[in-house]
């Protein structure tokens, strides 16, 4: 299982992704099986204890950069560090661990400070996507140091591996729309395996890699790095760690970006649905620019993916291609509408029989090299998201909300609604909360952009993110696009108001948009 959440670089072929898979247990106690607690709830309160001089007062030895199996060593240009941060923040002077941390400095004379980067996911390494993506905010680096991280247990940083390459290919055969009692029973039991794997790899940190943690994280690495105020650019899932940040640190705050938008007013079920429908209503839009009719074009995919549930397809590599990875292939490319005529022939192929288009495209999107080695952003993500969801729909729950999920979507909707039960079923560790709190009266004001294609979150979710941050607080800047994520997708109108806001503080008049 993958959940489809992730962000796109058309410009920088990025891949990030937030995901569409879930797993729930039939207690409906609302809490995990095991015996591990979180470290900080994300409650109203902001209180924590305070930071002892050996993290605040570290000095980052910065130094050449490493390459790994899954992330190239980048140019003379970046340096890389090590920052300590506590495991556990209500226990700031016990155990800490390390956080990998990447940089290129500033190129001109009139520097305002650092510019930290969460490209989405949540899971997604900024070690590895920083070089890439620096190409599209090079304007930026003029006057700002380009600062990445791979967030807890992500990564270099305490990275958590929940299966072993051969492990992930077996579950790719597990039915996520499960149409009969053992297909139900496997699905369940794949989830807890995994969580089970997770708990073995990631130990006592399973309990400590909630986004809450990693807003702490991000006010200790500002102060680390010597600013007054923290200057961010969040992506996808990586706009809710801004405002989380916004929420705790509100007299922090300096020039916050928020792009693509993460409705933090929904709950597990309600990011379910706003998927469903952002992926839905991309695809009609695809659809339409190929001349068929959106509803005929979903009845149609709808019956293909159902066909090959019944019996997967053939591919060139050897491999089936199942039903759950032809809905992960059909996803990918609409994150961005350069990849659509990828998506036509992928489709048409399907249609012949073959399924090795969208066997590729789906195996990109699980980060999945030649020799089938697979990467770990969607491990990340779910030991993130779990941690932070409290949410546990049972199976009984998924079953009563399919019909709306499919009136939503007839393509992605049966696959979302399942999620919802999926991907934390049988969790080790209770969630933190519902939905999380990103209210910031006294912050600085936060530019948040909404684009009205996007699939993976949808446009609504920005007003509410603007609307939550608080009154002169969130300023809303709206792209009328398609794909993932508006900054660098082509809107010089976007860029440049962007640019302004993070070069020169312009705040634009809430409500702008760009077309």
């Amino acid at each position: 299982m993958s959940r489809f959440v992730r962000w796109t670089a058309a410009a920088a072929t990025v891949l990030l992704v937030a995901g569409c898979s879930a797993n729930t247990s039939d207690s409906g106690d609302g809490k995990g099986s095991g015996t591990a607690t979180p470290s900080t709830a994300a409650s109203s309160s902001r209180a924590s204890p305070a930071l002892p001089a050996s993290l605040t007062s570290q000095k980052l030895g910065w130094g050449r950069c490493e390459g790994t199996s899954d992330s190239p060593t980048p140019g003379s240009d970046w340096q890389c560090a090590t920052l300590k941060v506590p495991l556990d923040y209500a226990k700031p002077g016990g155990e800490t661990i390390g956080l990998a941390l990447i940089r290129a400095k500033a190129t001109g004379g009139n520097r305002i400070g650092s510019l930290l980067f969460n490209f989405g996911g949540p899971g997604q390494s900024g070690i590895s996507v920083m070089p890439s993506y620096a190409g599209t905010v090079s304007a930026l680096r003029e006057r700002y140091d380009l600062v990445s991280w791979d967030p807890r247990g992500v990564g270099a940083s305490e990275g958590v591996r929940c299966r072993s390459d051969k492990e992930i290919q077996a579950a790719e055969s597990v039915d996520p729309t499960p149409d009969d009692a053992a297909e139900e029973k496997s699905y369940f039991q794949d989830a807890t395996d995994f969580g089970k794997g997770c708990e073995k790899s990631a130990g006592k940190l399973l309990a400590h890699v909630s986004t809450t943690d990693s807003a702490r994280d991000m006010d200790l690495m500002r102060q680390v790095l010597g600013d007054a105020k923290t200057h961010y650019f969040g992506i996808s899932y990586g706009t809710e760690l801004g405002g989380v940040y916004a929420h705790l640190f509100p007299k922090h705050v300096g020039r916050l970006i928020l792009d693509a938008v993460v409705d933090p007013s929904a709950d597990m079920v309600g990011h379910a649905e706003n998927q469903a429908r952002g992926f839905q209503r991309a695809l009609d839009d695809y659809l339409r620019s190929t001349g068929q009719d959106p509803d005929q074009g979903s009845r149609k995919t709808a019956a293909l993916l159902k066909r090959i549930d019944a019996k997967p397809l053939p591919t060139s590599s050897g491999r089936k291609l199942t039903q759950g990875m032809a809905v992960t292939g059909v996803v990918l490319p609409l994150y961005s509408k350069q990849s659509w005529p990828a998506l036509t022939s992928a489709l048409d192929a399907a249609e012949q029989g073959d399924g090795s288009d969208l066997l590729a495209l789906s195996d990109s999107y699980n980060d999945r090299d030649a020799s089938g080695h697979y990467g770990t952003t969607t491990h990340a993500q779910r030991v993130i998201s779990c941690l932070d969801d409290k949410q546990r729909p049972t199976a009984a729950q998924t079953r009563k909300l399919l019909p709306e999920f499919r009136k939503i979507s007839p393509v992605f909707g049966e696959f979302m609604g399942w999620d919802t039960a999926g991907w934390c079923h049988d969790w080790p560790v209770a969630g933190q909360y519902d939905t999380p709190e990103v209210g910031a009266p006294g912050a600085a004001p936060v530019l948040v952009v909404g684009n009205t294609g996007d699939p993976a979150t949808p446009y609504e979710g920005a007003r509410k993110m603007a609307d939550e941050l608080g009154k002169g607080v969130g300023v809303m800047l709206t792209w009328k696009g398609e794909g993932h994520g508006a900054y660098g997708s082509g809107s010089d109108c976007v860029d440049s108001t962007v640019n302004a806001y993070l070069l020169d503080g312009t705040v634009p008049k809430d409500g702008k948009v760009c077309s």
